[in-house]
């Protein structure tokens, strides 16, 4: 195989990896009943949390109203709850609730535990080139991100 037809399906290859994420992705949305910005909301706060509503909106690159939104939303569906932060009583934080920790445990870490079972296979190196690759993959995709929201007018 010559470099450029590796390359070629590597790039294949990583184009179907995203459409997996994304189908998996609809797919816990759905089976939790929300949509796919408020699942990245949660997946946030699952993984950070607890988070002032700033701090979402800027973790996912939402408006302000956007974020207020979701979270609103997320609340109602029992996902997360809004505390006053002990340092800061002015501040409010967005917390996981005991069902957004139940998913998390049913829905995510089973494949955290499946994608470590198939990395099993492969030695130090190789890991190391894997996780090289994949830096240098999401590198490559947040400079393609800012050249894109740098140069591309907002929608009117």
């Amino acid at each position: 195989m010559s470099k450029d037809s590796a390359v070629y399906d590597i790039a294949a290859q990583l184009r179907l990896l995203q459409q997996s994420f994304d189908t998996f992705d609809e797919a816990v949305a759905t089976r939790l009943g929300l949509n796919r910005t408020d699942l990245r909301c949660l997946g946030v706060v699952l993984g950070s949390g607890p988070l002032s509503a700033g701090e979402i909106s800027t973790a996912v690159k939402l408006s302000p109203a956007a974020t207020t939104t979701a979270i609103d939303r997320l609340s109602q569906a029992g996902y997360v709850s809004r505390t006053r932060d002990d340092d800061n009583r002015r501040r409010v934080l967005v917390t996981a609730t005991d069902a957004a920790r139940t998913v998390e445990a049913e829905v995510f870490r089973p494949v955290g535990q499946a994608g470590a079972q198939a990395l099993s296979r492969y030695d130090e190196d190789q890991l190391a080139v894997i996780l090289d690759f994949l830096q240098t993959a999401r590198q490559v995709q947040q400079t393609q991100t800012a050249r894109l929201t740098a140069t591309t007018p907002p929608p009117v």
